[in-house]
């Protein structure tokens, strides 16, 4: 059984208040990381961003080999293909999209291999129940709900709860907000930082959602889960 650990809760630089996690911090430090896998250097999850380098490579076609940077629209420009997206796949999936685009018109059975060679992007993540989820450029000071909106918004499987995961010095944060409270001027709207995960609820991540939000008892608090 878990034991009742203390969180921390912390709003900025400025004081700290003891909460009860009753048990559920083990939990929640479990859904964040689930949910934060993507934007992880070096997971096998961790979703390609703007201005990231790739090393891309075909079994013996050296030819085709090379490094490339993801530009600012979310793009590769590779031999023989020409420009491909890449922001907001995995290493892997890339690895099968340029497989089969090369297979169909130019090789027979090609083993491509993608390794990310720097991790440069700016980026914030937006994932659950919005209408284009994926990896979005961090230019300048850009708010919660203009994220939002870059993924076209809520979707009609949503509820107005949304948790945004960050990471500190080393350590990973979540706050959560309400969009409706936001809209109708009754709350903050929260400046994103780079890394920064935002989760719209929905039913796919109903019990990890939960997990997070009991230990998340104010609004727009951060709250440390590691």
């Amino acid at each position: 059984m878990l034991q009742s650990t203390p969180a921390t809760i912390e709003q900025g630089v400025g004081a700290t208040l003891d909460v009860d996690a009753a048990g559920g911090r083990e939990l929640a430090a479990q859904a964040a990381a689930s949910f934060t896998s993507a934007t992880t250097p070096g997971n096998t999850a961790y979703k390609i961003g703007p201005q990231d380098v790739l090393e891309i490579s075909v079994f013996k076609v050296p030819e085709l080999g090379r490094s490339v940077q993801v530009a600012d629209n979310g793009a590769i420009n590779v031999p023989l293909l020409g420009e491909l997206p890449a922001a907001g796949k995995t290493a892997q999936e890339l690895e099968r999209d340029l497989a089969r685009k090369y297979g169909a018109k130019y090789l027979q059975s090609p083993q491509v291999s993608v390794f990310v060679k720097e991790y440069n992007s700016q980026r914030v993540t937006i994932e659950g129940a919005v209408k284009k989820p994926g990896v979005y450029p961090l230019r300048g000071k850009t708010s919660l709900l203009q994220f939002i909106a870059l993924a076209e918004g809520l979707d009609s499987m949503s509820d107005s709860a949304v948790v945004v995961f960050r990471n500190d010095g080393g350590k990973r944060f979540a706050a959560r907000f309400d969009v409706d409270e936001i809209r109708a001027g009754k709350a903050t709207d929260p400046v994103m930082q780079q890394g920064d995960v935002i989760v719209v609820n929905t039913s796919q991540f109903k019990t990890a959602f939960n997990n997070v939000l009991k230990v998340l008892p104010a609004a727009g608090l951060f709250v440390a889960l590691l």
